[in-house]
């Protein structure tokens, strides 16, 4: 078969029978634009486990995303994977359709190390957010963020209609799976006064507005991101910054509180709570009382 047609009836089974998101369908056709690109594969067939191989060193040696002006060694293992995933499951959808190709068990992904959880401390969490006490809109998304422990996808995506009388609401996320968040007084608070400064009959609930009601759309995720890098250097928050660190700063949190790892799971809306152990090896107060019951006695 074609390779650019077996792609395009891989990338619509994606969207439609597994039901992914329109951005995983774009990075899938993106992973495997480049592998197709390195291979110049024309048939599904040419694909080979030596051609995977010699891709996966030319990832390798791939250089690094720079830092400081200078690239790192090499492409994160972490993004190489992402790469062998998106092959991984082409594989399995044209043995599905019985089209002859590599098997997909040929495929291991690369050893990672234990991930580095960037969050918050209770110190720079409060001048964060505080930061944004002059801005209702500002100060309304960073509260919200720190509440619900949201993704930045998902909190772009809420409409003004929320029922600010309940303390939750669901969201849909991903793998478009329905979790229910929760809304401190504080965030909700917030939203009412926001909502009630706002001069506009726009549908987002976070708009790129003078209040205007001719001229407001949604804030894009890009906006969002830079308003948080704002509000960071504002606090005097040198350190990077971003929605997923105030997502991880809302799960250390909890768990730093005697939160049980199950509930956080289900407020993350994470599938397999391995993703959420994560978060222990910085929260586990018994470790740091055993340690300080027993050392150095």
């Amino acid at each position: 078969m074609d390779i650019q047609i077996a792609k395009r009836q891989f990338l619509e089974y994606v969207e439609i029978e597994r039901g992914r998101s329109l951005l995983t369908v774009k990075n899938y056709d993106h992973y495997l634009s480049k592998f197709f690109a390195f291979g110049k594969f024309n048939n599904a067939s040419d694909i080979t486990e030596e051609k995977i191989r010699e891709f996966r060193l030319f990832l390798n040696r791939a250089p690094g995303q720079k830092v400081r002006g200078q690239s790192a060694a090499g492409m994160k293992k972490v993004t190489q994977n992402y790469y062998m995933i998106a092959i991984r499951s082409f594989l399995k959808f044209l043995r599905k359709r019985n089209i002859a190709s590599v098997a997909p068990d040929a495929i291991e992904l690369a050893k990672t190390g234990a991930r580095d959880i960037d969050h918050l401390s209770g110190d720079e969490l409060k001048r964060f957010l505080h930061s944004a006490s002059d801005n209702l809109r500002d100060r309304a998304i960073l509260e919200l963020f720190f509440s619900t422990g949201l993704r930045l996808s998902e909190l772009c995506s809420l409409n003004r209609d929320l029922d600010l009388s309940k303390d939750e609401f669901s969201i849909r996320g991903k793998g478009d799976k329905v979790r229910v968040v929760f809304l401190s007084d504080t965030a909700k608070d917030a939203i009412k006064e926001y909502l009630k400064s706002r001069k506009d009959m726009a549908e987002p609930l976070f708009a790129n507005t003078s209040f205007n009601t001719t001229n407001s759309s949604r804030l894009t995720p890009r906006s969002i991101q830079r308003i948080v890098k704002f509000y960071a250097t504002k606090a005097g928050i040198y350190k990077k910054v971003t929605p997923h660190v105030l997502r991880h700063s809302f799960a250390t949190d909890l768990l730093s509180n005697g939160a049980d790892i199950r509930s956080v799971q289900m407020m993350l809306g994470h599938a397999n709570i391995s993703t959420t152990q994560i978060y222990t090896h910085v929260t586990d107060k018994q470790l740091r009382e055993v340690h300080k019951k027993f050392h150095g006695k």
